[in-house]
This record gives structure tokens, C-alpha cells and sequence, in this order.
């Protein structure tokens, strides 16, 4: 019996030393510290909800702000951007871009924000990020929605940019243009919507 009590209480100190040196491990690969580093917030915004977030986010962590725009803008009909969106994801078809983003590769930390269309990544902002090289870029994306949440979105992020570091995302549902509902950052859904994104920031461990 005693032999049985040395073993498992050896066991056990050996247990217990593992997970104090897992512990104790250095957490500097999790900390992103934005001192001497570029940040690009790139958007893409049709009710002005997801712009919004865009600027909250650059008030918090500074960097350059660059709105993504097709050559051929979509149409201002829901019903008919809804249809030639579905079409263009159907068939795979990147819209493209207006944006011309000078020496990308300058940049370090990169916000991506979008809303969520028919529960997808919308196709301009798939375009944004297939053509370019997005190699050890931190990526960020945040969302805004209707209320039905990110979708497919955050998944084909990381899809188009397997080669990014890509930290958690930030979602907040925005206006439901289907209803008629467009702008909402305003007023108390502002205050929420900063004090969200303050905290998700926190979360994530990026500082200035």
C-alpha cells in the first residue's frame, strides 16, 4: 500500500509541475501590441452601419481607413442588389474593385469589416482579399448583421487568407434594410456599440 500511496503521490507532483510550467508560459504570442506597427481598417459598407464601426474601431486603435468601392457600383434597389449578389456568388464572380490600396505590404495589423449578405461574405470584399498577399498580416475582421448573425463569413476570411493570423471576430447587428430599418450606430446603440468593441479589443489583446 505504501508503494501505491509514493507512486500516485509522485504522479501527482509530476501533474502538478507540468501544469504550473504550462502556465507560466510567456504569453507573447497572444499580446499585439500596435506600437511602430501600420494598421489598415478596411471596410465595406451599403447603410453606413459597418463605416460606423469602422471609425469606432480607428478611434480606438488609430490606423488608415479605406472604404471599398466597385467600378461598377450596385444597384440602390434591395431586391435587385439581393438578386445580383446571390447571382455572383453562385457563380463565384468577384465584382472588380475601384479601391486601389498603395503598398498593402506596408501594413501590419489589417481590420477587415463587412456586413453579412445573404449569410455570406459579400463578393467585394472576397475581391479584396483574393488579390492580394496577405502573408503574416494580423487579420481582424468585424461584422455587422441584420440579426442573423456572421454566416459563412468569418470561415471564408480564413479561407481566401489561410496564409493570415486571423484573430477573434467582432459582430453587432446593424440596420435591416430589408424593413426599411438602414442607420441605427446612434445615439445609446453608439454608446453599446463602443463599449463593445472596447471590450472585444481588450479580449483580443490589442493595445496601443
Amino acid at each position: 500500500m505504501k508503494t501505491i500511496t509514493s507512486s500516485m503521490l509522485v504522479a501527482t507532483m509530476i501533474c502538478f509541475m507540468v501544469g504550473c510550467s504550462k502556465a507560466q508560459r510567456p504569453a507573447d504570442s497572444s499580446d499585439h501590441n500596435l506600437d511602430g506597427k501600420n494598421v489598415l481598417i478596411v471596410y465595406l459598407s451599403r447603410t453606413k452601419n459597418t463605416k460606423a464601426i469602422a471609425e469606432i474601431i480607428q478611434n480606438q486603435v488609430g490606423g488608415k481607413l479605406v472604404a471599398l468601392e466597385l467600378q461598377k457600383p450596385y444597384p440602390e434597389n434591395y431586391q435587385a442588389i439581393v438578386d445580383q449578389v446571390a447571382k455572383e456568388n453562385a457563380e463565384g464572380y468577384l465584382p472588380p474593385l475601384k479601391t486601389k490600396i498603395d503598398s498593402l505590404e506596408k501594413f501590419d495589423v489589417i481590420f477587415i469589416g463587412f456586413p453579412t449578405w445573404g449569410m455570406q461574405l459579400p463578393p467585394p470584399m472576397k475581391s479584396f482579399l483574393s488579390q492580394h498577399n496577405l502573408k503574416g498580416k494580423t487579420l481582424i475582421p468585424f461584422n455587422t448583421n441584420a440579426g442573423y448573425g456572421i454566416g459563412s463569413t468569418f470561415q471564408t476570411v480564413k479561407d481566401l487568407a489561410p496564409s493570415g493570423n486571423i484573430l477573434e471576430g467582432f459582430s453587432i447587428q446593424g440596420g435591416k434594410e430589408r424593413d426599411g430599418i438602414f442607420f441605427v450606430m446612434e445615439g445609446e446603440k453608439e454608446k453599446l456599440a463602443k463599449d463593445d468593441i472596447k471590450k472585444w479589443l481588450q479580449k483580443i489583446k490589442i493595445t496601443k
